[in-house]
């Protein structure tokens, strides 16, 4: 991607405060606004001017910008907790068309002031005023939880690295602890809405909100699939062949399953709204999984050499056609 310096296009510092960036915006494009400027290349100016005031008016895309240069949009280099795998982004992946709005109301304003004061109309209001206030821009982040957080929900206190504005108002990068409760029945992909912890607002502008989205970390028993969850189970072969009803574990709590005699490997054995609480719950599904004693003893394997002898017709690979 090529590397603009914004900076350079709006003839200011790199540690220009947000107000002389303003000042530095309402110079140039009324300099290249390709209705009053006679420059030869007053349009391409005019969105450079633009694109780079987008950037450098909002203290995060400003933030992302000053570290990643170029790959900005890409993500900004955010450094999360140890169980958290977090990427900030603003407004999506990139513009989220506030800026251009922004960009083109000022002039909007800029000419209709100058129809009016030059007797042609244009509106019976008085001009805007010099205070600019703008809610911040929201934030996004991705939160790690586990399995039984999902069950029963839980609380979390964290601390993250985020931009804002000094005395100068220049931009800074400041720590912001966030306390905050995790709901039962949260599932992957559900987005935590936590009001006002987003990006800081300008002027009288409220902040702007974060959201976390939910991932689970790996359960080292449990998959999840939406609200459903799933274990793999290990019975023996006389559980599987004669029935038996066994204790299993469980997120909630440990429970008694019954296994039908003649169960197969891969068989499916449901628990129907066991799964993650909802308000249409998910099921929780043990998968039979056949698990052999070892024949590691004399004995063991006298066992396995009678069990030969008594099924004399049993060909596990009979489906594959093999005949022996």
């Amino acid at each position: 991607m090529e590397y603009k310096d914004y900076y350079k296009i709006m003839g200011v510092e790199r540690s220009a405060s947000q107000d002389e960036i303003k000042r530095a915006h309402r110079k140039l494009a009324r300099k290249y606004h390709p209705d009053v400027s006679k420059e030869a290349n007053a349009e391409e100016r005019f969105k450079e001017v633009g694109e780079a005031y987008d950037v450098l008016k909002d203290t995060e895309k400003r933030a992302a910008y000053d570290r990643l240069g170029a790959n900005w949009k890409s993500g900004q280099d955010f450094q999360p907790p140890p169980d958290w795998n977090a990427g900030f982004e603003t407004g999506g992946s990139g513009f989220d068309g506030r800026g251009a709005d922004d960009h083109s109301d000022f002039f909007e304003s800029l000419f209709r002031q100058a129809r009016a004061s030059q007797g042609g109309g244009g509106g019976g209001g008085s001009p805007r005023g010099h205070s600019f206030n703008a809610k911040g821009q929201d934030s996004h982040a991705q939160i790690q939880i586990s399995l039984e957080e999902a069950y029963h929900g839980g609380s979390r206190k964290v601390t993250l690295q985020m931009p804002s504005m000094d005395a100068q108002g220049h931009v800074v990068m400041r720590e912001h602890p966030i306390e905050f409760t995790i709901p039962p029945g949260v599932r992957a992909g559900q987005r935590i809405r936590l009001a006002g912890q987003g990006g800081p607002g300008m002027g009288q502008g409220e902040a702007g909100d974060l959201y976390l989205e939910v991932a689970f970390l790996p359960h080292k028993h449990y998959r999840v699939d939406k609200h459903d969850v799933y274990l793999d189970l290990p019975v023996a072969p006389w559980e599987a062949a004669l029935g038996a009803t066994i204790e299993v574990p469980t997120p909630s709590g440990p429970v008694a399953l019954t296994v039908p005699a003649g169960s197969g490997e891969g068989r499916k054995l449901r628990l129907k709204g066991r799964g993650i609480p909802a308000k249409t719950p998910g099921d929780f599904y043990f998968v039979l999984k056949i698990a052999l004693p070892p024949a590691n003893t004399d004995a063991a394997k006298a066992m396995y050499d009678n069990m030969a002898k008594e099924f004399p017709s049993f060909n596990p690979r009979s489906q594959l056609g093999a005949t022996s």
